[in-house]
This record gives C-alpha cells, structure tokens and sequence, in this order.
C-alpha cells in the first residue's frame, strides 16, 4: 500500500500553508503600520495624513515582502 500523500492532498495543503503566511503577513503590516501611523485614538474615521502613512506603509511593506520572497527564490 502507498502511504505517500496524494497529489490533490499535497496541493491542498500547499494552499493552506499559502493561507496562513497571508494571514501571517496581513496581521504583521497591520501591528507595524497601525504602531506607525495611528498616534492617538482613533476615531470614526482616520486623518488625512493617518490614511496616508498607512497606505504607504502598506504598500512599503507589501515592496519589501516581495523582494525578499524573490530573493529567496533566487536562493533556492
């Protein structure tokens, strides 16, 4: 009897680990760009200048996460 994993098992599994780093790495720019750009208490709306440090943050951030991903694909 095979007891390796089929391939619609290894794909689905490769499809939850690919969930959980997104996961990972929303939570991650959401702690680091909320600590940077929100300095008092929020309230019903951001600021100007908050919706703007947070888009760039985000977006900074999003950069970085590709280029070091890149990086280790041109690693492997």
């Amino acid at each position: 009897m095979d007891h390796r994993p089929s391939a619609e098992l290894e794909q689905f599994l490769e499809q939850e680990r690919q969930k959980a780093l997104l996961q990972e790495m929303v939570s991650k720019l959401t702690d680091v760009c909320w600590d940077k750009c929100i300095t008092g208490t929020p309230g019903n709306k951001f600021s100007n200048s908050e919706s703007s440090c947070l888009s760039n943050c985000a977006q900074r951030y999003m950069d970085m996460s590709m280029m070091i991903v890149k990086r280790f694909q041109s690693m492997q």
